[in-house]
């Protein structure tokens, strides 16, 4: 069923417009942090709604990094590193699973048809949900992927205890005003013994806030990707264990020594580009695609194809992907902190 949610509409466009609302761009006296995780509902739709065409305009249907290999394409990463995640949590055939903040759809499609199970995709974001729905239907997935509007902050009253076999998040629970309250809702909807696998957002332990460039990035990453707040790595993994999970497995892939960093598509560097259809990849982030994008994105916003605020929005995202790289090439975060999770038996 469409959501019938348009960036057209009205009320769309006012959250993309209201987003910067909530960020104070002087860093020593950052007064909005607490609004911020509050109305973290507002911060993150109002992000979306002006990111998501930007970000498939860039990054296809899956919003997410991933690793390289030598050679291997920017869509087949993206696939792998989807697939990695479903063979670390053991997805098997008829299982039930939970997409914590589904984008569009993307990763859900790919790893339904990888471990041949049944996925309900969950977004607080109805435009990205109609989009969602309607690339499944194209892809004749429908009656194996389904996606619903919801808060991960509230799984528990959508679904109800024990509904799933197996949850994930990819790049999504970053978004949440706690950890413990998201993975808390994830464990309550987990059947007993179900797996729960993430690729978390976080500052590593070399970043050191009392720093101010450390500090600085980590406000520029939260101001470009619409996250009330970053946090360190350490605290994700306690928050899994104050809530109950038994830690099977973690790794920051990101701190693997790959000759190609998961940043690449975000330098701008075509001369890295692994194959002659990434260049278009890589190009969108160069000096030149960037102008190119700028120009375009003003004048459709001035002609009313794309509501007011989406061209900040587009500014932001610069700021994030700068961000991301300085952050990357000095270790101060990861996008893919992987831990996988298991509910007791008895809980």
């Amino acid at each position: 069923m469409s959501t019938g949610v348009k960036l057209s509409d009205g009320r769309v466009a006012n959250r993309i417009e209201n987003y910067s609302k909530f960020w104070d761009k002087d860093l020593k006296t950052d007064q909005t942090g607490d609004k911020r995780l509050d109305n973290y509902t507002e911060v993150v739709n109002g992000y979306y709604d002006g990111a998501t065409q930007l970000y498939e305009y860039g990054w296809a249907q899956s919003f997410h990094f991933s690793r390289f290999y030598k050679g291997e394409s920017f869509h087949q990463s993206l696939a792998r590193h989807e697939h990695y995640l479903s063979a670390q949590m053991g997805l098997k055939p008829g299982m039930r699973v939970l997409d914590v903040g589904c984008g569009v759809g993307g990763p859900a499609r790919e790893i339904a048809q990888f471990a041949d199970v049944e996925i309900v995709g969950l977004n607080n974001n109805e435009f990205q949900v109609g989009r969602a729905q309607r690339y499944t239907k194209r892809a004749g997935l429908e009656n194996q992927v389904r996606f619903t509007v919801g808060d991960f902050m509230k799984l528990s009253e959508k679904f109800g205890p024990n509904s799933f076999d197996a949850v994930y998040a990819i790049e999504a629970t970053v978004h949440a005003p706690t950890w413990e309250g998201v993975y808390g809702e994830i464990m309550k909807v987990l059947k007993p013994g179900g797996v729960f696998g993430v690729y978390e957002w976080c500052m590593t332990d070399d970043w050191d806030p009392s720093i101010p460039e450390h500090k600085e990035i980590a406000h520029q990453i939260e101001l470009g990707n619409g996250i009330p707040e970053m946090r360190p790595l350490r605290m994700a993994r306690d928050a899994l264990k104050n809530v109950g999970f038994e830690i099977l497995h973690e790794e920051d892939l990101a701190a693997r020594p790959d000759p190609i960093p998961w940043y690449y598509p975000l330098e701008g560097d075509i001369r890295k580009a692994q194959t002659f259809w990434d260049y278009i990849t890589v190009w969108r982030m160069s000096w030149s695609g960037k102008l190119v994008s700028h120009n375009f994105i003003r004048v459709a916003e001035m002609v009313g194809v794309v509501p007011k605020g989406t061209w900040e929005v587009s500014e932001q995202l610069k700021v994030a992907a700068d961000a991301l790289v300085k952050s990357g090439q000095k270790k101060l975060f990861t996008p893919m902190y992987l831990v996988v999770s298991r509910k007791p038996l008895e809980n």
